[in-house]
């Protein structure tokens, strides 16, 4: 629904959308996506430019942090079984995924101008990618 007093919006389809933009900040929505499964993670992200902030609305998600070497090799994972109607605040620069559980649903404020342009990938391996898997295996076992 839109109007000149007020616009609503939402997201139920998989994967990511943005619903509200206004002049430097967005408002998306990410909701449960296969290719998010602890074992289909292919990637570590960050945000060069801001912060980026993940609230858990249903189901459940693990917010993964990797550390990393000067030369972008990933030496450790840090890990958040992230709770509902908490804010996480991924501080800008840390590289960062997330598996959701089905039926998940996560709010994402960040930076409209937040793109792959300014959004650095680490692509991961066999083994950082059984470490995901093994993390989620002890938190939602």
């Amino acid at each position: 629904m839109k109007s000149h007093l007020l616009e609503v919006s939402g997201f139920d389809a998989v994967g990511y959308a943005p619903v509200v933009d206004f002049q430097t900040w967005r408002v998306a929505m990410l909701n449960y996506i296969d290719e998010l499964e602890a074992d289909k993670i292919d990637n570590f992200q960050c945000h060069s430019e801001t912060d980026e902030v993940f609230v858990l609305l249903s189901g459940k998600c693990i917010l993964f942090c990797a550390q990393v070497d000067d030369k972008e090799n990933i030496i450790d994972i840090v890990s958040w079984d992230m709770q509902i109607n908490q804010t996480y605040n991924i501080k800008r620069g840390v590289y960062h995924t997330h598996t959701l559980s089905e039926g998940a649903k996560v709010l994402i404020v960040e930076n409209s101008d937040t793109d792959d342009n300014n959004s650095p990938k680490i692509m991961i391996d066999k083994r950082v990618r059984q470490q995901l898997v093994e993390i989620t295996t002890e938190k939602w076992s």
